[in-house]
Protein backbone atom coordinates (compact mmCIF):
# COMPACT_ATOMS: atom_id res chain seq x y z
CA UNK A 1 0.00 0.00 0.00
CA UNK A 2 2.83 2.42 0.91
CA UNK A 3 5.85 2.74 -1.35
CA UNK A 4 9.37 2.60 0.01
CA UNK A 5 9.80 6.37 0.24
CA UNK A 6 6.56 6.85 2.19
CA UNK A 7 7.46 4.01 4.53
CA UNK A 8 10.85 5.55 5.21
CA UNK A 9 9.35 8.98 5.93
CA UNK A 10 6.59 7.55 8.11
CA UNK A 11 9.04 5.43 10.08
CA UNK A 12 11.01 8.58 10.91
CA UNK A 13 7.85 10.32 12.10
CA UNK A 14 6.79 7.34 14.22
CA UNK A 15 10.02 7.61 16.19
CA UNK A 16 8.32 10.59 17.89
CA UNK A 17 5.53 8.43 19.32
CA UNK A 18 5.73 8.46 23.12
CA UNK A 19 2.86 6.19 24.22
CA UNK A 20 1.95 2.83 22.65
CA UNK A 21 -0.98 3.01 20.25
CA UNK A 22 -3.34 0.47 18.67
CA UNK A 23 -4.95 0.53 15.26
CA UNK A 24 -8.32 -1.19 15.55
CA UNK A 25 -9.97 -1.93 12.20
CA UNK A 26 -13.55 -2.80 11.24
CA UNK A 27 -13.48 -4.58 7.89
CA UNK A 28 -15.67 -6.55 5.50
CA UNK A 29 -14.83 -8.65 2.44
CA UNK A 30 -14.63 -5.75 0.01
CA UNK A 31 -11.64 -4.51 -1.92
CA UNK A 32 -11.38 -1.28 0.06
CA UNK A 33 -11.21 -3.26 3.30
CA UNK A 34 -8.32 -5.26 1.87
CA UNK A 35 -6.56 -2.00 0.96
CA UNK A 36 -7.08 -0.63 4.47
CA UNK A 37 -5.82 -3.86 6.05
CA UNK A 38 -2.64 -3.63 3.99
CA UNK A 39 -2.15 0.03 4.94
CA UNK A 40 -2.54 -0.63 8.67
CA UNK A 41 -0.20 -3.62 8.55
CA UNK A 42 2.39 -1.45 6.78
CA UNK A 43 2.11 1.20 9.50
CA UNK A 44 2.31 -1.28 12.38
CA UNK A 45 5.44 -2.84 10.87
CA UNK A 46 7.27 0.50 11.08
CA UNK A 47 7.28 0.96 14.86
CA UNK A 48 7.33 -1.31 17.93
CA UNK A 49 4.95 1.17 19.62
CA UNK A 50 2.20 0.57 17.04
CA UNK A 51 0.02 -2.54 17.16
CA UNK A 52 -2.87 -3.48 14.87
CA UNK A 53 -6.08 -5.46 15.46
CA UNK A 54 -8.87 -6.45 13.09
CA UNK A 55 -11.66 -7.12 15.59
CA UNK A 56 -13.36 -3.73 15.46
CA UNK A 57 -17.16 -3.63 15.58
CA UNK A 58 -17.87 -0.28 13.93
CA UNK A 59 -20.87 -0.34 11.58
CA UNK A 60 -18.93 1.64 9.00
CA UNK A 61 -16.67 -0.66 7.02
CA UNK A 62 -13.90 -0.12 6.20
CA UNK A 63 -12.97 2.05 9.18
CA UNK A 64 -10.40 2.12 11.95
CA UNK A 65 -9.59 3.89 15.17
CA UNK A 66 -6.23 5.04 16.50
CA UNK A 67 -6.24 4.49 20.27
CA UNK A 68 -3.72 5.27 22.98
CA UNK A 69 -3.33 1.92 24.73
CA UNK A 70 -5.12 1.72 28.07
CA UNK A 71 -6.85 5.11 27.71
CA UNK A 72 -9.92 6.65 26.06
CA UNK A 73 -7.77 8.91 23.87
CA UNK A 74 -8.33 8.25 20.19
CA UNK A 75 -9.63 9.29 16.77
CA UNK A 76 -11.43 7.40 14.01
CA UNK A 77 -11.32 7.33 10.22
CA UNK A 78 -14.05 5.78 8.07
CA UNK A 79 -12.29 5.09 4.81
CA UNK A 80 -8.67 5.11 3.71
CA UNK A 81 -7.01 8.46 4.52
CA UNK A 82 -4.64 8.80 1.60
CA UNK A 83 -4.38 11.70 -0.88
CA UNK A 84 -4.74 15.02 0.91
CA UNK A 85 -5.71 13.20 4.10
CA UNK A 86 -2.47 11.26 4.50
CA UNK A 87 -1.06 14.16 6.52
CA UNK A 88 -4.14 13.93 8.76
CA UNK A 89 -3.36 10.25 9.33
CA UNK A 90 0.28 10.93 10.22
CA UNK A 91 -0.63 13.73 12.64
CA UNK A 92 -3.30 11.56 14.27
CA UNK A 93 -0.76 8.78 14.84
CA UNK A 94 1.68 11.22 16.43
CA UNK A 95 -0.85 13.10 18.55
CA UNK A 96 -2.62 10.01 19.87
CA UNK A 97 0.88 8.69 20.55
CA UNK A 98 1.62 11.66 22.79
CA UNK A 99 3.66 13.91 20.52
CA UNK A 100 2.87 17.53 21.55
CA UNK A 101 0.77 19.51 19.08
CA UNK A 102 1.86 22.78 17.47
CA UNK A 103 -0.86 24.89 19.02
CA UNK A 104 -0.89 27.94 21.25
CA UNK A 105 -1.01 26.91 24.92
CA UNK A 106 -3.98 29.17 25.59
CA UNK A 107 -5.93 27.44 22.83
CA UNK A 108 -4.98 24.01 24.21
CA UNK A 109 -6.28 24.98 27.63
CA UNK A 110 -9.48 26.34 26.10
CA UNK A 111 -10.08 22.98 24.38
CA UNK A 112 -9.38 21.04 27.56
CA UNK A 113 -11.77 23.26 29.51
CA UNK A 114 -14.76 22.51 27.25
CA UNK A 115 -17.49 20.78 29.21
CA UNK A 116 -20.20 18.70 27.60
CA UNK A 117 -20.64 15.86 25.13
CA UNK A 118 -19.30 16.56 21.63
CA UNK A 119 -19.68 13.89 18.96
CA UNK A 120 -18.28 15.28 15.68
CA UNK A 121 -18.52 13.64 12.24
CA UNK A 122 -16.70 15.15 9.25
CA UNK A 123 -17.40 14.13 5.64
CA UNK A 124 -14.39 14.69 3.39
CA UNK A 125 -13.15 13.77 -0.06
CA UNK A 126 -9.60 12.71 -0.83
CA UNK A 127 -9.28 15.42 -3.50
CA UNK A 128 -10.39 18.24 -1.17
CA UNK A 129 -7.59 20.61 -0.19
CA UNK A 130 -9.82 22.30 2.40
CA UNK A 131 -10.77 19.14 4.29
CA UNK A 132 -7.48 18.25 6.03
CA UNK A 133 -7.39 21.35 8.22
CA UNK A 134 -10.90 20.64 9.51
CA UNK A 135 -10.18 16.93 10.03
CA UNK A 136 -6.90 17.69 11.79
CA UNK A 137 -8.46 20.35 14.02
CA UNK A 138 -11.21 18.02 15.25
CA UNK A 139 -8.82 15.08 15.62
CA UNK A 140 -6.56 17.21 17.80
CA UNK A 141 -9.47 18.43 19.91
CA UNK A 142 -10.57 14.83 20.49
CA UNK A 143 -7.05 13.94 21.64
CA UNK A 144 -6.92 16.87 24.05
CA UNK A 145 -10.38 16.40 25.57
CA UNK A 146 -11.98 12.96 26.14
CA UNK A 147 -15.48 14.47 26.01
CA UNK A 148 -14.85 15.27 22.33
CA UNK A 149 -15.08 12.42 19.81
CA UNK A 150 -14.45 12.64 16.09
CA UNK A 151 -14.77 10.40 13.05
CA UNK A 152 -13.59 11.52 9.61
CA UNK A 153 -15.66 9.90 6.83
CA UNK A 154 -14.71 9.56 3.17
CA UNK A 155 -17.95 10.55 1.46
CA UNK A 156 -17.00 8.70 -1.73
CA UNK A 157 -16.96 5.36 0.16
CA UNK A 158 -20.16 5.97 2.10
CA UNK A 159 -22.47 7.30 -0.58
CA UNK A 160 -25.61 6.03 1.17
CA UNK A 161 -24.80 8.23 4.19
CA UNK A 162 -23.99 11.17 1.95
CA UNK A 163 -27.36 10.81 0.22
CA UNK A 164 -29.33 10.26 3.41
CA UNK A 165 -27.75 13.22 5.19
CA UNK A 166 -27.82 15.38 2.06
CA UNK A 167 -24.10 16.12 2.14
CA UNK A 168 -23.36 18.05 -1.05
CA UNK A 169 -20.12 19.85 -0.18
CA UNK A 170 -17.03 18.98 1.79
CA UNK A 171 -15.92 19.30 4.43
CA UNK A 172 -19.31 19.06 6.12
CA UNK A 173 -19.25 18.65 9.90
CA UNK A 174 -22.04 17.25 12.07
CA UNK A 175 -22.14 17.75 15.83
CA UNK A 176 -24.33 15.38 17.81
CA UNK A 177 -26.25 14.50 14.65
CA UNK A 178 -26.91 18.08 13.48
CA UNK A 179 -25.08 20.09 10.81
CA UNK A 180 -22.40 22.12 12.60
CA UNK A 181 -20.54 23.76 9.73
CA UNK A 182 -19.17 23.49 6.21
CA UNK A 183 -15.83 24.48 4.77
CA UNK A 184 -12.34 24.84 6.16
CA UNK A 185 -12.24 25.30 9.94
CA UNK A 186 -9.37 25.74 12.38
CA UNK A 187 -9.37 24.81 16.05
CA UNK A 188 -9.91 28.48 16.87
CA UNK A 189 -12.91 28.71 14.54
CA UNK A 190 -14.49 25.59 16.01
CA UNK A 191 -13.91 26.89 19.52
CA UNK A 192 -15.53 30.19 18.60
CA UNK A 193 -18.72 28.27 17.72
CA UNK A 194 -18.86 25.87 20.67
CA UNK A 195 -17.39 28.10 23.39
CA UNK A 196 -20.08 30.78 23.66
CA UNK A 197 -17.99 33.05 25.86
CA UNK A 198 -14.98 33.11 23.53
CA UNK A 199 -16.11 36.10 21.42
CA UNK A 200 -16.69 38.31 24.45
CA UNK A 201 -13.30 37.38 25.90
CA UNK A 202 -11.60 38.14 22.57
CA UNK A 203 -13.36 41.50 22.32
CA UNK A 204 -12.17 42.44 25.78
CA UNK A 205 -8.56 41.56 25.00
CA UNK A 206 -8.63 43.45 21.69
CA UNK A 207 -10.21 46.57 23.20
CA UNK A 208 -7.34 46.76 25.69
CA UNK A 209 -4.61 46.83 23.03
CA UNK A 210 -2.49 49.94 22.62
CA UNK A 211 -2.57 51.76 19.24
CA UNK A 212 -0.46 50.33 16.42
CA UNK A 213 1.89 52.17 14.14
CA UNK A 214 0.65 49.97 11.28
CA UNK A 215 -2.54 47.94 11.38
CA UNK A 216 -2.98 45.50 8.50
CA UNK A 217 -6.60 44.46 7.84
CA UNK A 218 -6.57 41.14 6.01
CA UNK A 219 -4.31 38.10 6.15
CA UNK A 220 -3.83 36.98 2.57
CA UNK A 221 -0.59 37.32 0.58
CA UNK A 222 -0.82 41.13 0.49
CA UNK A 223 -1.55 41.39 4.20
CA UNK A 224 1.18 38.92 5.15
CA UNK A 225 3.77 40.76 3.06
CA UNK A 226 2.70 44.11 4.50
CA UNK A 227 2.99 42.80 8.06
CA UNK A 228 6.48 41.40 7.49
CA UNK A 229 7.80 44.56 5.84
CA UNK A 230 6.30 46.76 8.55
CA UNK A 231 7.59 44.61 11.40
CA UNK A 232 11.09 44.62 9.91
CA UNK A 233 11.10 48.40 10.35
CA UNK A 234 10.81 47.90 14.11
CA UNK A 235 7.43 49.60 14.41
CA UNK A 236 4.40 48.32 16.28
CA UNK A 237 2.51 46.12 13.80
CA UNK A 238 -0.82 44.32 14.05
CA UNK A 239 -2.85 42.11 11.71
CA UNK A 240 -6.61 41.68 11.98
CA UNK A 241 -7.76 38.92 9.63
CA UNK A 242 -11.08 37.22 9.15
CA UNK A 243 -9.20 34.15 7.92
CA UNK A 244 -5.42 34.18 7.81
CA UNK A 245 -4.31 33.00 4.38
CA UNK A 246 -7.38 34.37 2.64
CA UNK A 247 -8.52 32.99 -0.69
CA UNK A 248 -5.16 31.29 -1.19
CA UNK A 249 -6.45 28.59 1.17
CA UNK A 250 -9.11 27.70 -1.43
CA UNK A 251 -6.63 27.38 -4.29
CA UNK A 252 -5.66 23.92 -5.45
CA UNK A 253 -2.54 24.00 -7.62
CA UNK A 254 -0.18 27.00 -7.77
CA UNK A 255 2.32 26.71 -10.62
CA UNK A 256 3.20 30.38 -11.26
CA UNK A 257 4.71 31.38 -7.91
CA UNK A 258 8.15 32.35 -9.08
CA UNK A 259 10.98 30.06 -7.86
CA UNK A 260 8.46 27.46 -6.62
CA UNK A 261 7.45 25.24 -9.57
CA UNK A 262 4.47 23.77 -7.73
CA UNK A 263 2.70 24.21 -4.44
CA UNK A 264 -0.85 24.14 -3.08
CA UNK A 265 -2.86 26.92 -1.50
CA UNK A 266 -3.10 25.54 2.04
CA UNK A 267 0.67 24.94 2.12
CA UNK A 268 1.41 28.46 0.94
CA UNK A 269 -1.12 29.91 3.40
CA UNK A 270 0.51 28.07 6.29
CA UNK A 271 3.95 29.24 5.17
CA UNK A 272 2.76 32.85 5.01
CA UNK A 273 1.40 32.69 8.55
CA UNK A 274 4.54 30.99 9.88
CA UNK A 275 6.71 33.69 8.31
CA UNK A 276 4.60 36.49 9.80
CA UNK A 277 4.74 34.92 13.27
CA UNK A 278 8.53 34.87 13.15
CA UNK A 279 8.35 38.65 13.63
CA UNK A 280 6.95 40.77 16.43
CA UNK A 281 3.50 41.00 14.87
CA UNK A 282 0.28 40.93 16.89
CA UNK A 283 -1.86 38.52 14.81
CA UNK A 284 -5.58 38.70 15.57
CA UNK A 285 -7.23 35.94 13.54
CA UNK A 286 -10.98 35.38 13.05
CA UNK A 287 -11.64 39.11 13.29
CA UNK A 288 -13.91 40.66 10.67
CA UNK A 289 -13.66 44.40 10.13
CA UNK A 290 -16.99 46.21 9.81
CA UNK A 291 -16.16 49.92 9.83
CA UNK A 292 -13.24 52.27 9.24
CA UNK A 293 -13.28 55.58 11.10
CA UNK A 294 -10.55 57.78 9.61
CA UNK A 295 -8.43 60.02 11.84
CA UNK A 296 -9.81 63.53 12.33
CA UNK A 297 -6.41 65.06 11.57
CA UNK A 298 -3.18 64.13 9.84
CA UNK A 299 -1.11 62.01 12.21
CA UNK A 300 -4.13 61.14 14.33
CA UNK A 301 -5.42 57.65 15.05
CA UNK A 302 -7.56 55.72 12.59
CA UNK A 303 -10.08 53.31 14.11
CA UNK A 304 -11.16 49.91 12.77
CA UNK A 305 -14.36 48.57 14.33
CA UNK A 306 -14.64 44.77 14.42
CA UNK A 307 -17.70 42.53 14.22
CA UNK A 308 -17.37 41.56 17.88
CA UNK A 309 -17.77 45.20 18.91
CA UNK A 310 -14.13 45.85 19.76
CA UNK A 311 -12.06 48.54 18.08
CA UNK A 312 -8.42 48.78 17.06
CA UNK A 313 -6.57 52.07 16.60
CA UNK A 314 -3.52 52.80 14.48
CA UNK A 315 -1.54 55.67 13.03
CA UNK A 316 -1.64 54.00 9.60
CA UNK A 317 -3.87 51.29 8.18
CA UNK A 318 -3.21 48.91 5.29
CA UNK A 319 -6.41 47.48 3.77
CA UNK A 320 -5.83 44.04 2.22
CA UNK A 321 -9.18 42.29 2.57
CA UNK A 322 -8.93 40.54 -0.80
CA UNK A 323 -11.81 39.23 -2.85
CA UNK A 324 -14.31 36.38 -2.84
CA UNK A 325 -16.07 34.21 -5.41
CA UNK A 326 -18.72 36.14 -7.33
CA UNK A 327 -22.28 34.86 -6.93
CA UNK A 328 -24.77 34.55 -9.81
CA UNK A 329 -27.38 36.41 -7.72
CA UNK A 330 -30.28 34.44 -9.13
CA UNK A 331 -33.24 32.88 -7.29
CA UNK A 332 -32.31 29.59 -5.63
CA UNK A 333 -28.55 30.15 -5.50
CA UNK A 334 -28.34 30.93 -1.79
CA UNK A 335 -31.17 28.56 -0.88
CA UNK A 336 -29.26 25.64 -2.41
CA UNK A 337 -25.74 26.72 -1.48
CA UNK A 338 -23.95 23.55 -0.30
CA UNK A 339 -27.03 21.60 -1.37
CA UNK A 340 -25.90 21.35 -4.96
CA UNK A 341 -24.62 24.88 -5.56
CA UNK A 342 -20.89 24.94 -4.92
CA UNK A 343 -17.78 26.91 -5.80
CA UNK A 344 -14.99 24.31 -5.50
CA UNK A 345 -14.85 21.54 -8.12
CA UNK A 346 -11.74 20.00 -6.56
CA UNK A 347 -13.41 19.70 -3.17
CA UNK A 348 -16.94 18.72 -4.04
CA UNK A 349 -16.59 17.00 -7.41
CA UNK A 350 -16.37 13.45 -5.95
CA UNK A 351 -19.75 13.93 -4.25
CA UNK A 352 -21.37 14.19 -7.68
CA UNK A 353 -19.93 10.98 -9.12
CA UNK A 354 -22.02 9.77 -12.05
CA UNK A 355 -24.42 12.74 -11.83
CA UNK A 356 -25.29 15.60 -14.15
CA UNK A 357 -23.81 19.00 -13.26
CA UNK A 358 -23.39 22.47 -14.72
CA UNK A 359 -20.40 24.79 -14.65
CA UNK A 360 -21.23 28.50 -14.86
CA UNK A 361 -18.45 30.50 -16.52
CA UNK A 362 -16.32 30.14 -19.65
CA UNK A 363 -13.05 31.64 -18.46
CA UNK A 364 -10.00 29.60 -17.50
CA UNK A 365 -11.38 28.64 -14.10
CA UNK A 366 -14.72 27.54 -15.54
CA UNK A 367 -13.23 25.49 -18.36
CA UNK A 368 -10.64 23.92 -16.03
CA UNK A 369 -13.47 23.00 -13.66
CA UNK A 370 -15.46 21.41 -16.46
CA UNK A 371 -12.46 19.36 -17.61
CA UNK A 372 -11.78 18.24 -14.04
CA UNK A 373 -15.41 17.29 -13.39
CA UNK A 374 -15.82 15.44 -16.69
CA UNK A 375 -13.60 12.66 -15.34
CA UNK A 376 -15.82 12.20 -12.27
CA UNK A 377 -19.42 13.08 -13.00
CA UNK A 378 -21.80 11.65 -15.57
CA UNK A 379 -22.25 14.79 -17.65
CA UNK A 380 -21.16 18.44 -17.60
CA UNK A 381 -23.02 21.36 -19.15
CA UNK A 382 -20.89 24.52 -19.32
CA UNK A 383 -22.85 27.78 -19.63
CA UNK A 384 -21.18 31.05 -20.64
CA UNK A 385 -22.93 34.43 -20.70
CA UNK A 386 -20.78 35.77 -23.53
CA UNK A 387 -21.10 34.65 -27.15
CA UNK A 388 -17.82 32.71 -26.90
CA UNK A 389 -15.60 31.07 -24.31
CA UNK A 390 -12.85 33.26 -22.87
CA UNK A 391 -10.51 30.48 -21.71
CA UNK A 392 -7.10 29.79 -23.26
CA UNK A 393 -7.39 27.99 -26.59
CA UNK A 394 -5.48 24.94 -25.35
CA UNK A 395 -8.07 24.49 -22.60
CA UNK A 396 -10.94 24.94 -25.04
CA UNK A 397 -9.55 22.24 -27.33
CA UNK A 398 -9.29 19.84 -24.39
CA UNK A 399 -12.82 20.67 -23.28
CA UNK A 400 -14.36 20.09 -26.70
CA UNK A 401 -12.61 16.72 -26.99
CA UNK A 402 -14.54 15.35 -24.02
CA UNK A 403 -17.58 13.23 -24.93
CA UNK A 404 -19.63 14.02 -21.81
CA UNK A 405 -19.47 17.83 -21.99
CA UNK A 406 -21.90 20.23 -23.66
CA UNK A 407 -20.98 23.90 -24.11
CA UNK A 408 -23.71 26.53 -24.29
CA UNK A 409 -22.73 30.15 -24.99
CA UNK A 410 -24.92 33.27 -24.86
CA UNK A 411 -26.64 31.67 -21.86
CA UNK A 412 -27.88 33.82 -18.97
CA UNK A 413 -28.65 31.70 -15.91
CA UNK A 414 -31.94 32.91 -14.42
CA UNK A 415 -32.72 30.46 -11.59
CA UNK A 416 -31.47 27.43 -9.67
CA UNK A 417 -34.27 24.97 -9.00
CA UNK A 418 -34.63 22.28 -6.35
CA UNK A 419 -37.01 20.12 -4.36
CA UNK A 420 -36.42 21.95 -1.07
CA UNK A 421 -33.49 19.71 -0.15
CA UNK A 422 -31.21 19.68 -3.17
CA UNK A 423 -30.70 21.06 -6.67
CA UNK A 424 -32.75 19.49 -9.46
CA UNK A 425 -31.96 21.83 -12.33
CA UNK A 426 -31.46 25.37 -13.58
CA UNK A 427 -33.18 27.74 -15.98
CA UNK A 428 -31.39 29.98 -18.44
CA UNK A 429 -32.26 32.40 -21.21
CA UNK A 430 -30.78 31.98 -24.68
CA UNK A 431 -29.56 35.54 -25.21
CA UNK A 432 -29.52 35.08 -29.00
CA UNK A 433 -33.16 33.98 -29.33
CA UNK A 434 -34.64 35.19 -26.05
CA UNK A 435 -36.05 31.74 -25.33
CA UNK A 436 -36.15 30.34 -21.79
CA UNK A 437 -34.71 26.85 -21.36
CA UNK A 438 -34.26 24.29 -18.60
CA UNK A 439 -31.44 21.86 -17.79
CA UNK A 440 -32.09 18.96 -15.43
CA UNK A 441 -29.11 18.34 -13.17
CA UNK A 442 -27.97 17.79 -9.59
CA UNK A 443 -25.06 20.18 -9.14
CA UNK A 444 -24.06 23.72 -10.12
CA UNK A 445 -20.42 24.81 -9.94
CA UNK A 446 -20.12 28.61 -10.08
CA UNK A 447 -16.88 29.95 -11.62
CA UNK A 448 -17.56 33.55 -12.70
CA UNK A 449 -14.80 35.58 -11.12
CA UNK A 450 -14.23 37.61 -7.97
CA UNK A 451 -15.78 40.45 -5.96
CA UNK A 452 -13.65 42.77 -3.78
CA UNK A 453 -14.32 42.60 -0.04
CA UNK A 454 -14.87 46.33 0.26
CA UNK A 455 -18.54 46.86 1.14
CA UNK A 456 -17.62 47.87 4.68
CA UNK A 457 -15.53 50.76 3.32
CA UNK A 458 -18.23 52.56 1.35
CA UNK A 459 -18.29 56.22 2.26
CA UNK A 460 -14.80 56.25 3.78
CA UNK A 461 -12.28 55.56 1.01
CA UNK A 462 -12.81 56.11 -2.69
CA UNK A 463 -13.95 52.98 -4.54
CA UNK A 464 -14.07 52.26 -8.26
CA UNK A 465 -17.36 51.43 -10.02
CA UNK A 466 -16.41 47.74 -9.53
CA UNK A 467 -16.03 48.28 -5.78
CA UNK A 468 -12.23 48.13 -5.76
CA UNK A 469 -10.24 50.49 -3.54
CA UNK A 470 -8.61 53.15 -5.72
CA UNK A 471 -4.87 53.39 -5.04
CA UNK A 472 -1.98 55.30 -6.56
CA UNK A 473 1.47 53.98 -7.45
CA UNK A 474 2.45 54.01 -3.74
CA UNK A 475 -0.61 52.13 -2.53
CA UNK A 476 -2.15 55.30 -1.06
CA UNK A 477 -5.94 55.60 -0.87
CA UNK A 478 -8.04 58.76 -0.82
CA UNK A 479 -7.58 58.96 2.97
CA UNK A 480 -4.17 60.13 4.25
CA UNK A 481 -2.50 57.44 6.30
CA UNK A 482 -4.69 54.67 4.86
CA UNK A 483 -3.10 52.39 2.27
CA UNK A 484 -4.40 49.33 0.39
CA UNK A 485 -2.94 46.34 -1.42
CA UNK A 486 -3.91 43.13 -3.17
CA UNK A 487 -7.06 41.87 -4.87
CA UNK A 488 -9.28 44.44 -3.13
CA UNK A 489 -7.61 47.30 -5.04
CA UNK A 490 -7.68 48.66 -8.58
CA UNK A 491 -4.24 47.19 -9.31
CA UNK A 492 -4.75 44.92 -12.36
CA UNK A 493 -4.05 41.20 -12.55
CA UNK A 494 -5.20 39.45 -9.40
CA UNK A 495 -2.18 37.22 -8.83
CA UNK A 496 -0.48 36.02 -5.64
CA UNK A 497 2.93 37.30 -6.67
CA UNK A 498 1.49 40.74 -7.47
CA UNK A 499 -0.35 40.87 -4.14
CA UNK A 500 2.89 40.11 -2.30
CA UNK A 501 4.66 42.97 -4.03
CA UNK A 502 1.78 45.38 -3.49
CA UNK A 503 1.59 44.50 0.21
CA UNK A 504 5.32 45.10 0.62
CA UNK A 505 5.02 48.42 -1.20
CA UNK A 506 2.08 49.53 0.96
CA UNK A 507 4.07 48.81 4.13
CA UNK A 508 7.06 50.78 2.89
CA UNK A 509 4.74 53.64 1.96
CA UNK A 510 3.13 53.54 5.40
CA UNK A 511 6.55 53.68 7.07
CA UNK A 512 7.59 56.59 4.85
CA UNK A 513 4.35 58.37 5.80
CA UNK A 514 5.04 57.84 9.51
CA UNK A 515 8.59 59.13 9.52
CA UNK A 516 7.54 62.29 7.65
CA UNK A 517 4.77 63.22 10.06
CA UNK A 518 5.67 66.45 11.87
CA UNK A 519 5.74 66.41 15.68
CA UNK A 520 4.20 62.92 15.88
CA UNK A 521 6.02 60.21 17.81
CA UNK A 522 5.46 56.60 16.75
CA UNK A 523 2.91 54.66 18.81
CA UNK A 524 5.57 52.41 20.25
CA UNK A 525 7.54 55.44 21.49
CA UNK A 526 4.42 56.72 23.24
CA UNK A 527 3.97 53.30 24.79
CA UNK A 528 7.55 53.27 26.02
CA UNK A 529 7.16 56.76 27.49
CA UNK A 530 3.96 55.73 29.26
CA UNK A 531 5.69 52.67 30.70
Amino acid sequence: MLDADLKSQLQTYLERVVHPIELVASLDDGGKSRELKELLEDIAALSPKVAVRFDGADARKPSFSIERTGTDVGVRFAGIPMGHEFTSLVLALLQVGGHPPKLDEQVIEQVRALDGDYNFETYFSLSCQNCPETVQALNLMSVLNPSIRHVAIDGALFQDEVEARQVMSVPTVFLNGEVFGQGRMTVEQILAKVDTGAAARDAGKIAAKAPFDVLVVGGGPAGAAAAIYAARKGIRTGVAAERFGGQVLDTMAIENFISVPYTEGPKLGAALEQHVREYDVDVMNLQRAEKLVPADREGGLHEVVLANGASLKARTVILSTGARWRNMNVPGEQEYRNKGVTYCPHCDGPLFKGKRVAVIGGGNSGVEAAIDLAGIVGHVTLLEFDGRLRADEVLQRKLRSLPNVDVIVSAQTTAVLGDGHRVTGLDYTDRASGESRHVALEGVFVQIGLLPNSEWLKGTVKLSPRGEIEVDARGETSVPGVFAAGDVTTVPYKQIVIALGEGSKAALSAFDYLIRLPLAAPAQAKEAAAA
